[in-house]
């Protein structure tokens, strides 16, 4: 057993398509259409052939709660781990990503937290030492 996908629940699959894409550097893997939405993966181009993950829509109502606890929380829905977060914040920043947590030293790893502009927050972590 291994995980093939993670979904992510955005508010607008085109808007999140072109923020994972064009601002974080991913690419698209599938996209099927089934009505009003797609099926719609993006992965990591250092691993093509990895985990996908689902920009899935967020029209259930329990989605909508959901993710606006989280946010209210502070809590990030997912991480992706990068090389450098420091370089990653700065990077994102010039391209107008906003930080909730800019880069935090948490001992064995380093730490920051994002706002996907489709309703999320994302943690971004790389291990020290």
């Amino acid at each position: 057993m291994r995980i093939g996908h993670v979904s992510v629940l955005v508010d607008d699959q085109a808007k999140a398509l072109a923020f994972y894409t064009g601002v974080l550097g991913f690419i698209k893997k599938t996209e099927v259409p089934l009505g009003e939405y797609s099926w719609l993966t993006v992965v990591s181009p250092e691993d093509p052939e990895g985990v996908e993950l689902v920009l899935e829509p967020d029209q259930h109502p329990a989605a909508l709660a959901y993710k606006k606890a989280l946010v209210a929380d502070g809590i990030p829905v997912t991480m992706f781990t990068v090389a450098d977060v420091s370089a990653e914040y700065e990077r994102l920043t010039a391209q107008g990503v906003t930080f909730t947590q800019p880069p935090l030293d948490a001992g064995t790893v380093m730490t920051a937290v994002f706002d996907d502009t489709c309703g999320n927050l994302i943690q971004i972590v790389a291990p020290q030492g």
